[in-house]
């Protein structure tokens, strides 16, 4: 498959573990990007972080369990999470037929806003897929 085929969104930033984060202000909404999400195939089970959690960027943050992997989700960003996709408990393939929208998986109140220096652009994330992809050919 080409990068081009899973669909990479404007505007937001992006993980070399296949996460993506939306910025509003100092809070962030964090989930599975569509190549990930393919990789994963059908997510069957999220362990959710918990409200009020404070995590450290690169520390576990959650956990998927799909068909195919079980995966651990470190935070991309270190700060407080104030919010969680509860709809993820009864419907957790939302992460496969909606990445970007009703799948995201937790909200953050983020405490160091040049971490987001360390995470990719959506253009530089179509790259890094295309990379991974010529390795697999």
């Amino acid at each position: 498959m080409e990068a081009g085929e899973f669909r990479i969104e404007e505007g937001l930033y992006y993980t070399k573990e296949h996460l993506w984060v939306k910025v509003e202000g100092s809070n962030t909404t964090v989930g599975v990007t569509d190549y990930g999400q393919h990789q994963l195939g059908d997510v069957v089970f999220i362990e959710l972080p918990s409200v009020g959690q404070e995590v450290e960027a690169g520390e576990k943050v959650a956990a998927i369990e799909s068909v195919k992997a079980a995966i651990d989700i470190f935070s991309p960003l270190t700060g407080k999470v104030i919010s969680v996709n509860e709809d993820l408990n009864e419907e957790p393939s939302l992460v496969n037929t909606d990445p970007y929208g009703d799948g995201w998986i937790y909200e953050m109140n983020i405490s160091d806003v040049t971490e987001l220096e360390d995470l990719m652009t959506a253009e530089d994330y179509r790259a890094y897929i295309q990379e991974i992809e010529a390795e697999e050919e």
